[in-house]
C-alpha cells in the first residue's frame, strides 16, 4: 500500500450533474487502478482564495468504459477470452470519490462554506495541523486515546470538550466498549497536577477494572502520590440508615404511599431522639410494629419493606466508603459490583451513590468528579419505571449535574434501552460498532451532528474503532482506540482458553 504524506495530490475535481456544489464535490483518483489513493471516511482538502476547504470521502466508484456494457462481456466470456487480452482495460479503469464538505478553515478559524470548489481544482490530504485545529482537538494537553482512521494524525480532545457536558459510549458487545473506558481511565491516572485532576468514581459491574488497583505512579512515570486507585467490593458496601429520610427509604421500594411516607418519617424522627448513638433497619421495624398511632395495615406493609431492605446486607450504622473521602482529585474509586447477582442490590448501591455524589457536590463538600455507570440500561431504562431505582437521580445529575461539574460517563451495550432523557442529555457520544437496527435508529434520533453516512458506517465498524459525535469534535470523527498501557492478568480471551483451564 502507497504512503502518502500531508498536502499529497489525491486527485482533481470534476463535473457531475448535481455537482461540484457548495455541498458536495465529486473527484478523480490519480495513481494506477491497483492503488489504494484514498478512503472512505478520509479527511481531504481544496485549497482556494479564500481559504482552505475541508472534506470527508463518502463513498468511492471504481468505474471502466470496457465493462459497461454487460452483453459485451457477456459475449467475450462465452468466447473464453478475457476482455483485458483484447483491449486495454487497465488504462480506462479509474476511480471516482464522492466527498462531502465540512467547512472552511479560514485565518485560524471555521467558516461555514459558502461556494463551490471549482472542477479541475487539486484535492490534497489534509495538513495535520489543520486538521487538529479544525476538530478542536488539543495535541499538546489533550487526553492521548487513539489515532484517526485513515489520517496519521493523534486523536487528543481536550478533557473540557469530552467530559463536561457527559459522555455516552455505546456499542453491541464485544466492540471494545470497556476496552477504551480502561483507556480513558488511563488518561485520567496519568494527567499530571499542574494540569488539572479529575476524581473519578466507577461502577463496575462485571470487576473490569479491578487490575488498576495494581497500577503504581512510576509505572505511569509519575512520582509516588500522583494519583490513587481504591478497590471497593460492593459486599463491603454500608448505606448508614440514621442518614436516610423516609422519602430516601420510600424511593428504594415501590408503591409506599404518601401516608405511608408520613407515618415512617414521624417514626425515624422519634427514633432518633431516642437512640442518638445510631441505629438499625432493624430498630427501625421494630419501632414501627410497636407504633400504635400506626394502622395495622400500614405497620404490615412498613414492616415487610423495611425487612426486605435489612436482608440485603446493605444497610448499618456507618457509612460505608465514606464518600468525602473517596471523591478526591487524581483519585479513581472502583466500586466492583461483581459480588452481587441481585439487580436490585446493584440498584440500591447505585440510588444511593448518585443521590450522595449530587448532594455533597452542590455544597462543594467534594471536587469535581466523574462517575463512570458500566451497564447504564440496567439503571437507568427508558421503561420499566418501578424496577429502576436510580433512575430519577441519574436524570437528574443528566440535567442538571454540568452546572456543578459533576458528570457522567453512561457505558451501553443497548442504546434503545436507556434513557432517551439520560441520552439526549450527553452532548458527547462514542458509538462503537453497532448493527442492531433499533439502536441504530435510537442513536441517530438522540445524537446531534451524525449524518446518515456516518451512522451507516457504523455498522462496519472494526473492534476498537470508534465514532466520536458531540461537542469533543467538530465533525464526526472515526477514531482508532490506541492500545491499554497495562493488560489486566488472568483474563481469559476466547472461549478456547477457558476451555483448556477449565479441562488441566
Amino acid at each position: 500500500m502507497t504512503e502518502f504524506s500531508a498536502n499529497t495530490r489525491l486527485g482533481t475535481v470534476v463535473s457531475t450533474d448535481s455537482g461540484p456544489n457548495v455541498i458536495e464535490f465529486s473527484f478523480v483518483l490519480e495513481g494506477g487502478p491497483r492503488e489504494i489513493i484514498a478512503r472512505r471516511g478520509e479527511f481531504v482538502s481544496v485549497v482556494t482564495d479564500v481559504g482552505t476547504v475541508i472534506a470527508r470521502v463518502q463513498n468511492l466508484v471504481r468505474t471502466n468504459r470496457y465493462y459497461q456494457h454487460a452483453e459485451a462481456v457477456r459475449e467475450y466470456q462465452s468466447r473464453g477470452e478475457p476482455l483485458r487480452s483484447i483491449f486495454p482495460t487497465d488504462r480506462w479503469q479509474y476511480t471516482v470519490a464522492m466527498a462531502r464538505v465540512l467547512g472552511l478553515w479560514s485565518e485560524g478559524h471555521t467558516i461555514r462554506p459558502y461556494f463551490a470548489v471549482s472542477p479541475g481544482a487539486v484535492v490534497r490530504k489534509v495538513d495535520e495541523n489543520i486538521l487538529a485545529s479544525f476538530l478542536k482537538l488539543d495535541l499538546e494537553k489533550g487526553l492521548h486515546l487513539g489515532q484517526l482512521s485513515y489520517q496519521n494524525l493523534e486523536f487528543a480532545p481536550s478533557l473540557d470538550r469530552l467530559l463536561s457536558k457527559h459522555l455516552a459510549i455505546l456499542a453491541m458487545s464485544g466492540a471494545g466498549k470497556s476496552y477504551f473506558v480502561s483507556v480513558l481511565l488511563e488518561e485520567l491516572l496519568s494527567r499530571p497536577k499542574e494540569k488539572g485532576r479529575l476524581s473519578v468514581v466507577v461502577i463496575d459491574v462485571h470487576g473490569e477494572y479491578s487490575y488498576l488497583k495494581d497500577i503504581t505512579p512510576e509505572a505511569l512515570g509519575l512520582s509516588k502520590g500522583q494519583f490513587e486507585v481504591e478497590h471497593i467490593r460492593g459486599s463491603h458496601f454500608q448505606i448508614p440508615v440514621q442518614m436516610l429520610s423516609a422519602e430516601a427509604i420510600g424511593a428504594l421500594v415501590s408503591d409506599m404511599s404518601s401516608i405511608q411516607i408520613r407515618d415512617l418519617r414521624r417514626a425515624i424522627s422519634e427514633l432518633k431522639n431516642t437512640l442518638n448513638e445510631g441505629y438499625t433497619l432493624a430498630d427501625v421495624v421494630e419501632y414501627v410494629q410497636n407504633d400504635e398511632k400506626i394502622s395495622k395495615n400500614t405497620r404490615e406493609a412498613l414492616s415487610s419493606w423495611l425487612i426486605n431492605l435489612d436482608e440485603t446486607g446493605l444497610f448499618g450504622k456507618e457509612a460505608v466508603p465514606n464518600i468525602k473521602t473517596i471523591v478526591r482529585p487524581g483519585k479513581i474509586a472502583l466500586i466492583d459490583l461483581s459480588d452481587f447477582i441481585s439487580l436490585k442490590k446493584k440498584q440500591i448501591i447505585v440510588s444511593h451513590l448518585t443521590n450522595e455524589l449530587l448532594h455533597f457536590r452542590r455544597r462543594e463538600m467534594i471536587p469535581p468528579f466523574l462517575l463512570v455507570l458500566e451497564e447504564a440500561h440496567q439503571f437507568c431504562p427508558e421503561s420499566r419505571h418501578e424496577l429502576a431505582l436510580p433512575k430519577s437521580r441519574i436524570e437528574t445529575i443528566a440535567r442538571e449535574g454540568r452546572k456543578f461539574y459533576a458528570l457522567l460517563c453512561l457505558i451501553s451495550q443497548r442504546p434503545v434501552k436507556l434513557s432517551t432523557t439520560v441520552l439526549s442529555q450527553c452532548s458527547n457520544q462514542a458509538i462503537f460498532r453497532c448493527t442492531n437496527p433499533y439502536d441504530l435508529d435510537h442513536i441517530g434520533k438522540s445524537s446531534e451532528g451524525i449524518d446518515r453516512p456516518s451512522l451507516d458506517a457504523i455498522t462496519t465498524l472494526e473492534i476498537g474503532e470508534a465514532l466520536f459525535v458531540g461537542e469533543t469534535v467538530s465533525v464526526p470523527t472515526f477514531v482508532k482506540i490506541r492500545g491499554r498501557k497495562f493488560e489486566p492478568t488472568g483474563v481469559l480471551k476466547s472461549l478456547s482458553d477457558a476451555m483448556r483451564k477449565s479441562d488441566r
